[in-house]
């Protein structure tokens, strides 16, 4: 019975056929087995503090030269100063592009593989444009990435934009559907907190840093990828320089990695808000299943389709209760002229405003349901 749900509510098979890792796997390597003035570097995998307090014995010409040799682990460590990470994942755009290049003009490579390569090429090249901050980079399969907008260092007030299915690093920015996409999504917060908010120091991030699910596939009725990418989340809220506080703004199947990480009671060190739009879930039962002292607020429009997913939860299928009915215990909010699953970021409507108005700490000025 479950399956018959899933499969008429638009869940089907997983769809997998990403690309073999060798770029990220090579880079890792390489620093296992690198030193730094006769003495190892840290893993990898260390937490955001003892990263920060190794960063922090290193001089400028140190920190270069690690940025220079390892440019793909440097730009994804949480706890390294953020300057330092921007500047290591413009190195490792550059040679991900100049990758992606040689290969579109291999005439062994098949139409649609060249295809691919240039588009890849594209997107790199649109990343490296002056002014960008890129947080975290890896092309490994379809790709990841996070970016700045604003000073994250000084800011009073973080907001962490959350995307859903379908995101990779060709999708992290459109032109067509842009406020469906995780770059307009943050571009439309900032801009929107610093119409409304403009008293409040702002930063925002687009953070597509994890794997998200490809369609409506059992990955995205199911915990596995949300779990990774809630691991991911509460590192890089451990490792936010700064000591801004932080709201969690999450749509669709980024709510779910939002529940999860939200239920680390270490995360409210930072994390004031969760707002979730367009949800199915967030593997909770109620609002006092996540960490205590997160304030929990959830949106949907009247159209928007995931209102048919079922929410239920039996083994590792389904997302649980539905964070705006009334027993969840959200505060929901209203989304005006907001439409269908992907329109919450749209500027001019009241979901974005109420969005912003939480990601700023605007609490009086956010319209309820």
């Amino acid at each position: 019975m479950v399956f018959v749900l899933l499969t008429t509510t638009g869940w089907t098979a997983r769809q997998d056929g990403e690309q073999d890792p060798d770029a990220r796997t090579e880079a890792l390597l390489a620093w296992e087995d690198a030193t730094l003035g006769g003495r190892g570097l840290p893993s990898a995998e260390a937490g955001a503090a003892e990263l920060a307090r190794f960063f922090g014995t290193l001089d400028p010409r140190q920190r270069r030269a690690l940025t220079r040799r390892h440019p793909l682990v440097v730009g994804n460590l949480d706890g390294v100063p953020v300057r330092l990470r921007y500047q290591a994942n413009r190195i490792a755009l550059r040679r991900a592009a100049a990758a992606e290049a040689e290969r579109h003009a291999d005439p062994r490579l098949s139409p649609v593989g060249r295809h691919l390569a240039g588009r890849r090429m594209n997107r790199f090249t649109s990343l490296l444009e002056d002014g960008r901050q890129i947080l975290a980079f890896d092309p490994t399969g379809g790709g990841r990435v996070a970016e700045v907008f604003g000073d994250l260092r000084r800011a009073e007030r973080v907001s962490v934009v959350v995307p859903g299915a379908d995101v990779d690093v060709l999708t992290f920015e459109r032109t067509r559907m842009k406020y469906a996409a995780p770059v307009g999504m943050a571009q439309a917060v900032r801009a929107e907190q610093r119409r409304t908010a403009p008293g409040v120091r702002t930063a925002t991030i687009a953070w597509a840093d994890y794997t998200a699910p490809r369609g409506a596939s059992v990955d995205a009725a199911t915990g596995e990828l949300a779990q990774a990418g809630a691991r991911r989340l509460t590192e890089l809220v451990a490792g936010l320089p700064g000591a801004g506080r932080v709201a969690l703004l999450c749509h669709s199947y980024g709510s779910v990695v939002c529940g999860l990480a939200a239920r680390d009671p270490d995360i409210a060190a930072r994390v004031t808000d969760v707002a979730v739009a367009g949800s199915p879930g967030m593997r909770a039962g109620s609002a006092e299943d996540l960490a205590p002292g997160v304030a929990v607020w959830a949106m949907r429009t009247p159209d928007d389709w995931i209102a048919d997913v079922p929410y239920l939860s039996l083994g590792d299928l389904g997302h649980g209760a539905d964070p705006v009915s009334p027993a969840f215990g959200a505060r929901r909010l209203a989304t005006g002229s907001a439409t269908g699953h992907t329109g919450y970021f749209t500027p001019g409507t009241e979901s974005l405003a109420n969005l912003a108005a939480i990601g700023s700490g605007a609490y009086g000025s956010a319209e309820l349901h």
